[in-house]
Parts: structure tokens; sequence; C-alpha cells
């Protein structure tokens, strides 16, 4: 799932050409809705959307493009023809590429929003030149933008798929299982627990299968396939709302984002008993 046209970079180019802009209000980025199509803005300079900026930031150069984020006011009206959509309502809409980009874009700025001032001794940070990281010129605390690794996996016996669902899921949508690496725990590890505590059942076999950002918020999503060994389901109802065994010739309910690498475990597991 890599992005093979981009590279990162926090050092702008020094001759201005046309960049790809994405400019957010909050979650919302700015985008140009023409002929069924959604792209993001492309101009020269930043000026040229007649908007207010708060903070902005060189993210690299995708193709021949150079690329910037950009956070601007919650007032005002966009320019003619653009909208502000939600980010997560664009996972459909954009390509992988720039939806990939665009996450980065966005992951930049809050990070930047949440971190002006040291968390240790309260002084205003500034930012390095040469790395995308902030420091403290009092304490030298050093700040880079935050990551959140989070497992995602899938669970399967024999030709069934464990799927699930959470009470802030779209209706009737279900997906494979997914959470938070705590410290000091191992990738595996976390797999292990996390299906322990909230579907009560044990698994082994782990496999490697790919991994993807997800800035929904932060998390840096590492995907693996487990087979089931024992146990009866029983809920966290704390997380989740149910979970059932899907037969791979079964019609399934309604899935995740085929740009999600949720999508891609149950996608892979349907390919094999097809």
């Amino acid at each position: 799932m890599k992005n093979q046209l981009f590279t990162p970079s926090v050092t702008p180019p020094e001759q201005q050409t046309v960049a790809l802009w994405f400019v957010f209000r909050r979650d919302r980025l700015l985008v140009l809705e023409q002929d069924q199509d959604i792209r993001v803005p492309r101009w020269q300079t930043f000026s040229e959307s007649g908007l207010p900026m708060i903070r902005q930031h060189f993210l690299g150069t995708w193709g021949k493009h150079p690329c910037y984020s950009v956070e601007t006011v919650e007032q005002g009206n966009p320019p003619t023809g653009f909208n502000f959509i939600s980010l997560r309502a664009l996972t459909l809409e954009l390509s992988h590429d720039l939806f990939t980009l665009a996450g980065r874009a966005i992951q930049i700025l809050q990070w930047d929003r949440d971190h002006q001032f040291c968390g240790r001794c309260g002084h205003a940070m500034q930012a390095l030149p040469t790395e995308r990281a902030k420091r403290c010129p009092s304490c030298a605390l050093v700040s880079y933008p935050r990551i959140s690794p989070a497992v995602i996996m899938r669970i399967t016996r024999g030709d069934e798929i464990l799927l699930s669902r959470s009470a802030h899921f779209a209706p009737d949508m279900y997906s494979v299982q997914a959470g938070f690496v705590e410290a000091g725990e191992t990738l595996e590890e976390t797999v292990i627990r996390e299906v322990q505590e909230e579907v009560g059942i044990q698994v082994d076999n782990l496999h490697y299968f790919g991994s993807q950002p997800w800035p929904f918020p932060h998390s840096l999503m590492i995907a693996f396939t487990a087979d089931y060994v024992s146990g009866e389901i029983t809920l966290d109802q704390d997380e989740l709302e149910d979970a059932q065994w899907f037969q791979a010739t079964a019609r399934l309910p309604k899935l995740p984002s085929p740009m999600s690498i949720a999508r891609h475990l149950i996608e892979d597991f349907l390919a094999e008993h097809r």
C-alpha cells in the first residue's frame, strides 16, 4: 500500500511552482467537485485561495508537484467551486495516493497545533529546520509527530471469518478486530490480548499481513492474520455490539472502505475461499 509517487521532505523548493494544497478546517478538507471527480486545489501560492492561514507545512513532492498542508480559520466562504468535506467521508472519493497524502497532511497539522508549547516546562516550541520535529529552547525536549501503533487482525476458522461491529461504526457495518498497542507490548502480544479481551477466544499461527497509516487519529495499523484455537465468543460490551462467524460463501454484511487495510484483509480471505 505504498505511495509510489511521493517523496517526503521538510524543505520546500526554492522556485515556487504549481503545488497541491491540502487545506483543512479542523478535519474537513478543501476539495473541488467537478465532473463527478473530486480534487485538491492546485495553486502556485496559497494566497490564490483568498483564505487566511493559521499554519503551513511543506510535505514533500508528489510526482512533479510540491505538496503543502495548511490549516485555515473556521469562518469565511471557500473559493468558488470548492467545499470543505470531512476527510473520513472522502475515503471512497479520493484516490489511494491522495487520501494517504491528505492523512499525512492532517496529522502534521494536528501535531503542530497540539505542540505549540513544551509539555515539560511550558516554553514555546521551535521548529527544527532539517527534520519534522520541534525543540524546546529552554529544556531541549524534542517533539515528533505522534504515531499510535495499533494491530488489526483477521481471525479465521477454516472457511469462516470472525467479523464484529462497534457502536461507532456506520449502520450495519462489520469489520475485523483491532486495538492499540500498550507500552511494553510486542505486536503479537497485543493481537492475543485484544482478541481475548474483545471476543473471549484464543488464537495462534500469527502472520504479518501489511501496514497502513490511518489518520483517525494518527494511527499506524499493523495487520496480522491468525487462526482460531478455542473458546466461545464472549463480547466486551464496552467495545463491541456484536461479533459473528461468517462463511466465505455466505452473504457478508456491510464492510469497511476499500481504502482500508481492514477491507484488504477481508478481500484476501474471500479470494482464498472462492
